[in-house]
């Protein structure tokens, strides 16, 4: 299994999106790394986050790869998961925060 933090605000996506989006995780982890996602989805109460001093409505994705991954494939790996988290949610890819970390040795 594929570790993946999703770091959400309360009440920012609904019940359905949520489900949407941890399906599309677990396609997305089987197609990179041919495991299938453990989610861990973490919320956080709405206006904890800020950005440039004011109430932030950013997410953060946080994957474990299973094996060490060339930059070029991260970045390539990044761009994909980050742009399907924003077409899902239809935010701004500047308000996704993604992370594919390489397993710790």
């Amino acid at each position: 299994m594929i570790n993946c933090n999703c770091i959400v605000q309360a009440n920012q996506f609904s019940a359905d999106t949520e489900m949407a989006l941890r399906d599309k995780l677990t396609a997305f982890a089987e197609h990179a790394f041919g495991e299938p996602a453990d989610i861990t989805w973490r919320v956080i109460p709405k206006n904890s986050g800020f950005t440039a001093a004011r109430p932030s409505v950013s997410s953060i994705i946080l994957v474990s790869a299973n094996r060490p991954l060339p930059q070029s494939e991260r970045a390539m790996l990044l761009e994909q998961m980050c742009t399907l988290w924003a077409s899902e949610t239809q935010q701004s890819l500047n308000e996704v925060v993604g992370v594919i970390s390489d397993p710790q040795a």
